[in-house]
């Protein structure tokens, strides 16, 4: 029975063609001298491959059907310049073509479609070839078409730049990048259909050299457009062209394999069983398969030559992303012909892309070749030359790509042994602490399969795991203990844990073996590995009890499944039954090492509590209460207290059966601790002398008393009278040992705390309330006391218990219905606002130099004093968040704002924001306070002259700029604000005036201003202008030259912004604020020097405009009343309100005209063409800017200037906060 090929080589009649297209391929300059090797049927990158000789072999085989065009060499107009239309409307106009619509839609299958082309084809060439064509420049996104007579009298290169002409530029969007449902689907079905056509004509048309032949010539051309959309599309069709030849070349070859062995059969029979018939068949066969196979071979190397190596380094990302897909599934499917090193050389060379998607396609290309072991022997030379770059991609920028990365190393060296050195293997060990949770589990599979898995491979019987052997589990956990404690590189085994748990999971929830090795005599491990093992076993329990990474490790899922949640119920189950006789066991051996005790206490938060009454298990709840009291009053670590406390927090549950025993035995030991500590305290009060071992022994009870307090209500045994009467002791006469102040302190907080907590809870009365009220003034008047302290550890441990304590009895605390509250709600007197103040500057805001001598600056040292720092700068900026403390206060932190970013630029940021959304205007008053307090304090110290060279002016220029930035960049919103804001620093400026006839400058505050000028309407700047001259007039002396701070403030208002002094961070600025500038540049309340020196920084300068509606413009009104006695601010904003009305009307692109040109047509027109023509892409904003007009127009409607307009206003490009700097 003959195959489909044989039907359709017999059946059907075939017109071999030559096509000049593969003597006009375009080839690559620098691969033209190189050669590679290989047999005579296989395809080569190289020019000098066995694909040229069988090209040429065809080209004397088939005979031209159609006279074929050149290659193209597409010639476009510049950027910029006007597109040329078609020959007539008609042309110009894209008919509607089927083909595409149908591609677009899905709305039959592929392979009828094809078909229903091909028979189009068959009736008629000419017209199919061109809808076939005409296809694939629709879905370009062109609007052209190429009609009969352009296809027969103009070459390729002709059609593509009348198309270029036609090709609409008023969007970037083309169908495979434009948005919406049904392009995101469009360019599968493309593949989809590219593939189909290939498949569907691989027995017919594609052995026809005029259709597949021209179409390859078009696409060529097409791939070497400037046009974006050409170029990416024709590439991506080229290369799924290229993707199904190479399918059907297998086909083929298998094929020619298949018939030349039977040819070999045939022969070598005798000569009587010979058939000659048979023999020959078989022969011409293979011959034709032979020329089937030069011809696809032809076609593939012209798509490589053509396309593919000019197109892998296109500047486009998605274009160079493709081709490199497409070159590794030639290299898997089709590896006898792919899989060398003329063609590894590209994905080698394109990892060193500078764009994540290519790198990404790189990895996954070379991850499937590596995967096959058969495949890896040709990998040699590539991976000795490439596998530096390919380890150095652990630590790429990209997470996604470093992962691909971490796996195809994984590959290599599961299936290349020997390769990756030591050294290599070393610089992926770290990033199993990777933040990164996808990027630290495939860095923890690479470590299991090179230190752990080859210690002891797991047997498998009838396809299922085996049980492993205690012997095995012991080795893995060695190996583990060895690679935490050996390497160094990390302090907490957590992270390893969850980097390993989704490739040896199973091994890490062996908690028998765990437990085994910990409880066993003679285990061999050191205190080190002892105290590491623990931590491995509570790291693994709360994995497999909570499922979800540990602090600081982030991970893009958001929940778990249900199979998941099912297995971690399981586990959880497992473990509380496995550990709950072991757990008293475990505190038992270890109860001497806090260290130890602390972690084994933590276990109790992640069993099933209810298994103890489920399972009876009370006896060893009695052991683990009995242990639980040893640890308590053994130790004194805040570790081992708060571990301990929040365990019988846990089981303190009155819906157990169990409350009664453990609740007695809380009792029990809370009555222990409280007899214990009157007895020490008596004999403290009473005693003159002091022992150590007495003040230790007591501050250790106080301790554990305290940790206990925290998480259980100990109303009932009275502790406030004596911590409060030691207190009063401690700040009366200063004798009580500060080990001792630290938990009184801490317990007469929690004491009230708790009573406040149960007076909440239900209908308490007036002298109860009264009580705690006195109770909580004595104790904020003991932390006032303490806040002066010669220790600083007290100081800081008031100033968070006062913190914490106004904010809760602040009148916040009556919201939500609880008015019966009112009694308790105290405000801070000023003195203590004061003194808090006073603490935050001496220990929060201060230098490194600065620091506490004594300590050691050890890096970790350092950092936990960060922490605290930032803790009491947290609980001041609460007070002030609150309305506990006057917001005024906010200003002794703004101003430390830019010297402190890195430290606290968080948290001020965040109070900022706050307490702009509380009161806007109040907030801008009070950032304009902290300049003024900044300034007045350098003045102070270095006196007027010379302020601006000094390195703390500079420093406030700098906290004016973020400031600046920190009001976004809505200005009509924040028009009142930054007008309030400068018109206050104005009358700062010139309230303290140098004497008369003296060479001083007035107060230096008007520069700090210039940092929130950008954020001024063009209106408000003028008015503001005029506001400084008539409050300049006012002063009694006039200065007998200019001063250099109100220069450069009117610099800084002036509408042609081109100064780096009114500009954050000094950045040029853009063509388009020029264009604003020179329709604003005349004003004449601006003297005639500064006039000039703003035209001479002009650059170029700009010819002044002579439209009539500049000419028609009305004077701005309302100047010369602005000072007047009994102004009000929103009278001011109105009639900047009014002024930009009537100013907008004239701006509107429709009363715009050009400038005149004086020169008449020469040199400067041709410049400006050129510079309109290099600012085609801002046109838009430009014409935004422009538009901006009509949002003044709506201001009318605005009832007021505290209302913020519902419009937003146009991008200024000025503005550094809208070019994207994220200096706030």
């Amino acid at each position: 029975m003959s195959s489909p090929l044989q039907r359709a080589m017999r059946g059907g009649q075939r017109s071999l063609s030559a096509s000049s297209l593969y003597v006009n391929v375009p080839w690559d300059d620098r691969d033209s001298d190189q050669t590679s090797e290989g047999d005579s049927d296989s395809l080569s990158a190289d020019e000098g491959s066995d694909f040229e000789d069988s090209m040429r072999r065809n080209m004397k085989k088939r005979a031209a059907k159609r006279p074929l065009k050149t290659t193209p060499v597409a010639k476009h107009p510049k950027k910029g310049s006007q597109m040329i239309r078609g020959h007539s409307q008609k042309e110009s106009e894209p008919p509607p073509s089927d083909l595409f619509d149908a591609v677009k839609g899905a709305k039959s299958d592929m392979q009828s479609l094809v078909d229903e082309w091909l028979e189009s084809y068959k009736q008629n060439q000419d017209s199919g070839f061109l809808d076939l064509i005409n296809f694939f420049i629709r879905s370009c996104g062109c609007k052209g078409t190429v009609t009969l007579e352009m296809f027969k009298k103009m070459s390729n290169s002709e059609i593509i730049r009348h198309l270029t002409e036609q090709f609409n530029e008023d969007s970037g969007d083309y169908p495979l990048t434009a948005p919406g449902p049904s392009w995101k689907k469009f360019q599968g079905s493309f593949c989809e259909f590219v593939r189909t056509l290939v498949y569907q004509c691989q027995y017919s048309l594609l052995y026809d050299g005029f259709p597949m032949d021209n179409l390859i010539s078009l696409l060529t051309g097409l791939s070497d457009s400037q046009v974006r959309a050409f170029r990416h599309t024709s590439t991506l069709a080229a290369m799924k062209l290229m993707t199904s030849l190479v399918r059907v070349a297998l086909q083929l070859s298998l094929h020619k394999d298949n018939s030349q062995r039977q040819y070999e059969a045939e022969r070598n029979k005798s000569p009587a069983q010979r058939a000659p018939e048979r023999l020959e068949s078989l022969w011409e066969k293979r011959k034709e398969l032979q020329e089937h196979q030069e011809e696809i071979e032809g076609m593939m190397n012209a798509l490589f030559r053509g396309v593919f190596v000019h197109r892998y380094r296109d500047v486009l990302p998605e274009i160079r992303a493709i081709c490199i897909e497409e070159l590794g599934s030639w290299m898997q499917s089709y590896s006898s012909s792919f899989l060398t090193d003329s063609y590894l050389k590209y994905i080698g060379w394109t990892l060193h892309d500078k764009h994540r998607e290519v790198r990404l396609k790189c990895l996954k290309a070379l991850k499937e070749l590596y995967s096959n072991r058969d495949l890896t022997s040709r990998l040699e030379l590539f991976t000795s030359r490439f596998k530096d770059r390919m380890v150095s991609m652990v630590m790429d920028r990209e997470y996604d790509v470093a992962v691909e990365a971490v796996r195809l190393l994984i590959l290599i060296l599961k299936n290349m042994e020997g390769v990756l050195t030591d050294a290599d293997c070393e610089s992926i060990y770290p990033v199993v602490y990777a933040s990164n949770r996808a990027l630290a589990c495939a860095a923890g599979e690479f470590l299991y399969w090179k230190l752990f898995y080859p210690e002891y491979e797991t047997r498998t019987v009838s396809g299922r795991e085996r049980r492993r052997s205690p012997h095995a589990q012991r080795t893995f956990f060695h190996l583990l203990l060895s690679f935490f404690v050996e390497s160094e590189l990390h302090d907490h085994a957590a992270y390893l844990v969850d980097s390993l748990w989704d490739c040896a999971g199973s091994q890490l929830k062996d908690w028998e073996s765990l437990t085994s090795l910990l409880l066993e005599k003679n285990q061999n491990l050191g205190d080190v590995q002892e105290s590491t093992l623990i931590e491995i076993l509570v790291s693994s329990v709360r994995q497999a009890s909570e499922g979800h990474p540990p602090v600081g490790r982030v991970t893009g899922r958001k929940g778990l499944t249900p199979k998941e949640r099912k297995i971690q119920a399981d586990d959880k189950v497992k473990l509380t039954e496995h550990l709950i006789p072991l757990l008293p066991q475990l505190l038992a051996k270890f109860s001497a090492d806090a260290e130890k005790v602390a972690p084994l206490l933590q276990l109790l938060n992640y069993f099933d509590v209810n298994i103890y009454c489920t399972r009876r298990l009370e006896k060893h709840l009695e052991l683990f209460l009995q242990q639980l009291q040893e640890v308590v009053v053994k130790h004194a670590d805040p570790a081992v207290l708060e571990a301990g406390a929040h365990a019988l927090y846990l089981l303190c549950n009155p819906e157990f059966t169990f409350f009664g025993r453990v609740d007695f035995a809380r009792s029990q030991l809370v009555d222990l601790l409280t007899d214990r500590f009157q007895q020490e305290l008596e004999e403290l009060l009473q005693s003159s002398f002091l022992d150590e071992d007495e003040v230790y022994s007591l501050a250790a009870t106080m301790k554990r008393l305290s940790a206990f307090y925290n998480a259980h209500d100990l109303t009932r045994w009275e502790l406030y009278e004596p911590c409060y009467r030691l207190l009063r002791k401690a700040v009366d006469t200063g004798a009580v040992p500060r080990q001792v102040i630290l938990p009184a302190l801490t317990l007469v907080y929690f004491s009230i705390l708790w009573t406040l907590t149960h007076l909440s809870g239900s209908g308490a009365s007036q002298k109860q309330l009264l009580t705690l009220k006195g109770r909580m003034v004595a104790f904020c008047e003991l932390c006032q006391s303490c806040l002066s302290d010669v220790d600083p550890e007290i100081q800081e441990q008031a100033f968070v218990l006062l913190s914490d304590i106004l904010i809760i009895f602040s009148p916040q605390m009556i919201v939500g219905g609880r008015d019966f509250l009112r009694p308790l709600v105290f405000l801070p007197e000023a003195t203590l606002q004061s003194e808090l103040a006073s603490f935050l500057m001496d220990h929060v805001f201060i230098q490194p130099g600065e620091m506490v001598k004594g300590h050691s600056q050890e890096d970790h040292l350092q950092i936990e004093q960060l922490h605290q720092r930032r803790r009491l700068l947290a609980g001041f900026c609460k007070l002030l968040l609150f309305g506990v403390l006057e917001m005024d206060a906010a200003s002794d932190v703004f101003k430390h704002y830019n010297k402190f970013y890195s430290d606290y630029g968080d948290i001020i940021k965040e109070t900022l924001t706050r307490a702009r959304q509380m009161d806007r205007s109040h907030c801008s008053r009070i950032l304009l306070l902290s300049l003024k307090q900044l300034y007045t304090e350098l003045l102070q110290e270095h006196g007027p002259q010379g302020l601006n060279e000094l390195p703390a002016f500079i420093e406030m220029r700098d906290l004016a700029r973020r400031f600046a930035l920190s009001f976004g960049p809505q200005q009509l919103q924040n028009r009142d604000l930054v007008v309030m804001l400068h018109k206050e620093g104005i009358k700062f400026s010139l309230s303290e005036l140098p004497p008369a006839g003296s060479s001083g400058q007035p107060p230096n505050l008007a520069r700090l201003l210039s940092e929130f000028s950008p954020r001024l309407v063009h209106q408000d700047k003028q008015l503001l202008l005029s506001y400084l001259e008539k409050c300049l007039q006012r002063v009694s002396q006039a200065p007998s030259h200019h001063w250099g701070s109100v220069t450069t403030y009117c610099h800084s208002l002036s509408p042609v912004e081109n100064t780096t002094e009114g500009s954050p961070q000094g950045y040029p600025h853009s063509k388009k604020r020029r264009i604003e500038g020179s329709s604003r540049q005349h004003r004449e309340d601006i003297s005639s020097s500064q006039e000039e020196s703003l035209q001479l920084n002009s650059i170029p300068p700009t010819p002044t405009l002579t439209s009539t509606a500049v000419k028609n413009r009305q004077p701005l009104e309302g100047l010369e009343e602005m000072e007047e006695e009994g102004s009000s601010e929103s009278e001011f904003t109105q009639r900047q309100l009014l002024s930009g009305t009537q100013r907008s009307r004239f701006l509107s692109p429709r009363h715009s005209q050009a400038p005149f040109n004086p020169s008449g047509p020469g040199l400067g027109n041709q410049l400006t063409r050129l510079s309109l023509m290099e600012e085609d892409e801002d046109r838009g904003e430009v014409e935004t800017q422009y538009e901006s007009g009509e949002e003044w127009q709506d201001l009318d409607k605005v009832s007021g200037p505290s209302h913020s307009s519902p419009h937003e206003p146009g991008l200024d490009l000025l503005d550094s906060t809208e070019l994207n700097i994220e200096d706030f």
